[in-house]
């Protein structure tokens, strides 16, 4: 069955039979279900996107999709429809990221593991914040992302949670408790990554790009902090200038370019193309670090299996704690 490229007539003519025999009609007679995350509005009036998409191949293709067939998310109808210019509108907000869980928890652990109302000038602030924070796709939020009411509910999803809650917990997903339990073992480190955080973003320093499709999105990274500050973290250890200046006081002093962790010499290994090649790693992270300016002594040459393992899961060990991994093993 073809899930080609659809046309704007396609669309228009299934919309005009969607009209013509109502919405409940309409869904029973393809099989469809009522949207639940994203309507596709026209000329004032709704529709269920992704019934839309699938009945406008019958027009297109001569044969509609079935509601298995395809997607009806951001990489599918809603996408599909956008791109033809017509206007999709989001029923429901992304899940919470650990970078915004972390904001939030910071506010429940500061009030005695207690939820905080809509009204409170932190849940506001906050929002404000949230809706600043490049985590998250434009196309991806509702008229209510992150909005007082949401914050606050969340907070009282955090702190019912909390161990010694002894009443019925509300909403909470796995990553809650997640965040909640490095809160609790790791209560100085959480705090100041949410000062990080929180200041980056009223700053305007976080707030820069997008984060979908870079490094941090991949399983493989991984900070207290959360992705923001990491891809801040990461961006500071790729400064070429950075990089040379710390190769080349390691050549100065006699050194040579072997990874600090496992000793891999990639002169040796590779021979010319090799040589003055190795990767820079910031040993304190910036949750520790702050964002004072970086000194050469903060920074160690590493190899990138080496590099990678160290920052695979938090708390990261330094490359000295990951050479006696290496001995060890």
């Amino acid at each position: 069955m073809d899930k080609g490229v659809l046309s704007a007539d396609a669309v228009l003519k299934t919309l005009a039979e969607y009209d013509q025999l109502g919405q409940q009609e309409f869904l029973a007679l393809y099989g469809y279900r009522p949207a639940r995350s994203y309507l596709l509005v026209h000329e004032g009036r709704e529709y269920d996107s992704k019934a839309i998409a699938g009945v406008a191949h019958k027009y297109e293709y001569g044969q509609p999709l079935t509601w298995e067939d395809f997607s009806g998310g951001r990489e599918g109808a809603a996408r599909w429809l956008q791109d033809l210019g017509f206007s999709v509108k989001v029923l429901r907000n992304p899940d919470w990221a650990w970078d915004e869980l972390v904001l939030a928890c910071d506010l429940v652990a500061k009030n005695n593991w207690k939820g905080l109302d809509a009204a409170n000038a932190d849940v506001v602030e906050l929002s404000r914040l949230l809706n600043l924070a490049p985590i998250h796709s434009p196309e991806s939020r509702s008229d209510t992302f992150r909005n007082p009411n949401g914050v606050a509910r969340k907070t009282f999803d955090l702190a019912t949670h909390h161990p010694d809650y002894t009443g019925k917990p509300t909403n909470g997903g796995a990553l809650d408790l997640e965040v909640i339990d490095a809160f609790l073992k790791r209560p100085h480190e959480m705090a100041e990554a949410a000062a990080l955080l929180r200041e980056g973003l009223a700053s305007g320093d976080l707030t820069g790009g997008s984060l979908p499709n870079d490094d941090t999105e991949s399983e493989d990274f991984s900070a207290p902090e959360g992705r923001l500050l990491l891809r801040r973290h990461l961006s500071r250890e790729r400064s070429r200038k950075l990089r040379r200046r710390k190769i080349d006081s390691v050549l100065k002093l006699g050194g040579t370019l072997a990874c600090e962790a496992c000793g891999f010499d990639f002169e040796k290994t590779y021979g010319a193309r090799g040589a003055g090649y190795i990767e820079c790693h910031h040993v304190v992270p910036l949750h520790q670090a702050g964002e004072g300016s970086t000194k050469l002594s903060d920074l160690a040459l590493i190899c990138a299996n080496c590099h990678r393992m160290i920052h695979r899961a938090a708390p990261w060990p330094t490359p000295a704690e990951l050479k006696a991994l290496i001995e060890q093993a």
